[in-house]
């Protein structure tokens, strides 16, 4: 019986050195650090991140807690030191910005707090355009090809296509300016369908431009040249001779007609009808003729 009620009240002490021995077992933890899973912080509108958490020490059970900007976003519960995941989707600009972690344990003041990481809203590129100076060529050409989206992050980095095979190394442009190759006309084969792509450091962003096609062109004849040449020779005679008929042949036709019915039958007649065929001649440009 005394040893019972000695037990009886020595038991608060006994279980206040059991706990203090507990504590004293237990470990602070460490700084955590937040990473993204993907290993970047340029993210794109509707895109889904992935944070973890983590501290590399202490004693669990452990609370982490993800903030933005100071404010609360969600928290998770881990029983051992694995890292928490926060799973996120960015809607909108606002969710890009400074993100913080927190990890605490039940130690008294044990808040620990990460780093701060930033993300950053990259614009995706559009539809990039393939084009050339030239639509037609032939064997033994250069022809030039261009690549160029007008909207996207840069740098962007572009890539040309010959019947869905890569035919140069990468491109990357640090500034909005197209992507221009040279491509060697060889032979017929060379004259297939071209594409181009752009993508720059989104995942899951990568766009295809329309297809574009060299046609041969046609070998000129060099008898053409010349062709051309007698052609203008003659519709500039004919125009010359179409500007003449007004003024020289209808003139000295009309004149040759009114001599033809001019009678020279003497005396004062004669006179007479010299006189009006003078006076029809000269209307007509050929000049007076004489006089009575």
């Amino acid at each position: 019986m005394f040893l019972f009620t000695l037990l009886l009240f020595s038991y608060p002490q006994i279980s206040q050195q059991i706990q203090n021995a507990t504590a004293d077992c237990r470990e602070i933890l460490s700084n955590p650090k937040l990473t993204p899973l993907h290993g970047t912080l340029e993210v794109g509108m509707n895109q889904n991140v992935s944070l973890s958490c983590h501290s590399d020490s202490g004693s669990p059970p452990v609370r982490y807690t993800l903030f933005k900007h100071s404010q609360k976003v969600s928290a998770l519960n881990k029983t051992d030191l694995t890292p928490a995941l926060f799973n996120l989707t960015i809607n909108s600009a606002s969710d890009v910005g400074e993100y913080k972690c927190k990890a605490e344990n039940e130690i008294s003041n044990g808040e620990k707090y990460s780093r701060s990481l930033n993300f950053t809203l990259k614009e995706p590129v559009s539809k990039p355009m393939l084009s050339s100076p030239n639509s037609q060529a032939k064997e033994g050409q250069n022809v030039t090809l261009s690549c160029l989206s007008e909207k996207g992050s840069l740098p962007i980095t572009y890539t040309f296509f010959k019947d869905r095979q890569s035919i140069q190394a990468p491109v990357k442009m640090q500034k909005r300016e197209a992507a221009v190759i040279s491509v060697l006309i060889k032979s017929s084969s060379d004259f297939g369908m071209y594409k181009c792509k752009a993508e720059n450091r989104l995942r899951n962003n990568t766009k295809y431009s329309n297809s574009f096609n060299f046609t041969l062109a046609e070998e000129r004849s060099n008898s053409q040249p010349l062709i051309i040449s007698l052609g203008l020779i003659l519709l500039l005679l004919a125009i010359g001779l179409a500007l003449a008929i007004p003024f020289f042949i209808i003139p000295s036709y009309k004149a040759s007609e009114l001599f033809e019915h001019v009678s020279f039958s003497g005396g004062a007649g004669l006179c007479l009808q010299y006189i009006v065929v003078c006076k029809h001649v000269t209307n007509y440009g050929l000049g007076i003729l004489g006089s009575c």
